[in-house]
């Protein structure tokens, strides 16, 4: 337990960005914590976790606890991989003009309202360049920023700064850009028990960074490719015509034969592929490109028995019509592949 204790302090520090106040404090009381341990009882260690929680309200142990968690080793690579292509054989420009023994300071603002995302990935690039610079994270992963809000300071070799600048923002950009427009589908359904869901279209190689900024706009993230799930297509079904006593039946029986730890889900495009996939046994059943007239009865034809997705044409027009429905979940392909990179610059002060 006190080993436990000690671990989700840990946590709780790395996690922090919202100022330099709030991660003196947790600091504060993670070594409080820790001397606790050493000397004291375990409902004295209670009492500094509770410390904790009136102190800091706003920061959540776990933030993306059910959906993707980056290590700092894939980031690590795809910063690496980002900074090469933009180098090359080296930053002309800078080493040209700019005394290498120069420091500066800069910042990493929004320039409109938006979902922070991404930002250790900026924070990467900048140390990969020089171990020399300082960070002091001002917003976190997760965080809503107004126009003008500072995300980010940097100090250090202005080399170092300047030659990372783009490959940092493009980073956050993007991430932001992700999670801010599924921050907005999410709150477009508030109210609704419905959960917005991510989908597989994303960008080649981005596809567990692009779900983490789901989960940083809150969403959820559904599958994370082919190999965690069973997801019964039109196109599956369309293999099995012939099959007896129908393709929805013989897919899920196949499917629970040879994966049988794997949830199934059945895309259903008719009430009768709905009763289909019911009498199957399947786990869900998406919904396609269902009218809200549709989707009303085959939430209560299905009855609670499976979980359903509503998906196809889901836009910020529709999708508070298509969430009172009452579906579980809805996705939305275009949180990843339409979502485009919010405005964040970096100013030299």
């Amino acid at each position: 337990m006190r080993a436990q204790l000690d671990t989700v302090l840990n946590k709780t520090v790395m996690r922090v960005g919202s100022s330099a106040f709030t991660r003196q404090i947790s600091r504060f009381c993670r070594n409080r914590l820790k001397a606790e341990l050493q000397t004291r009882t375990m409902s004295r260690c209670a009492r500094c976790m509770r410390v904790l929680f009136f102190l800091l309200p706003r920061i959540s142990l776990w933030p993306h606890s059910a959906g993707v968690e980056l290590t700092n080793d894939e980031i690590r690579r795809a910063v690496q991989a980002a900074l090469a292509e933009d180098i090359g054989t080296g930053d002309a420009t800078t080493l040209a003009t700019v005394p290498a023994q120069a420091a500066s300071t800069a910042a990493m603002r929004a320039r409109e309202p938006l979902v922070v995302a991404g930002i250790a990935f900026a924070e990467t690039a900048f140390r990969e360049l020089s171990p020399e610079i300082h960070l002091e994270r001002a917003l976190a992963d997760g965080q809503h920023a107004k126009e003008g809000e500072t995300l980010l300071k940097i100090s250090g070799p202005a080399r170092a700064i300047l030659t990372a600048e783009r490959v940092a923002l493009n980073f956050v950009q993007r991430l932001s850009g992700v999670a801010t427009l599924t921050a907005q589908f999410v709150e477009a359904i508030r109210g609704t028990h419905t959960q917005i869901i991510d989908t597989r279209k994303t960008t080649p190689g981005w596809r567990r960074f692009e779900k983490y900024a789901v989960t940083c706009g809150g969403g959820k993230n559904h599958r994370i490719g082919l190999y965690d799930m069973i997801l019964i297509k039109d196109n599956h079904l369309a293999a099995l015509k012939g099959e007896s006593p129908n393709p929805v039946a013989a897919a899920v029986r196949r499917a629970r034969e040879q994966f049988p730890k794997l949830k199934v889900e059945v895309e259903a495009d008719t009430l009768e592929q709905v009763a289909q996939a019911i009498d199957a046994g399947a786990d869900f059943i998406l919904l396609d490109n269902m009218t809200p007239i549709q989707l009303r009865l085959a939430v209560q034809k299905i009855n609670g028995r499976a979980k359903t997705e509503a998906s196809g044409g889901v836009n910020l027009a529709s999708v508070r019509v298509i969430a009172e429905t009452g579906v579980d979940f809805i996705s939305v392909g275009a949180i990843t592949h339409s979502a485009r990179g919010v405005d964040i610059g970096l100013d030299f002060e």
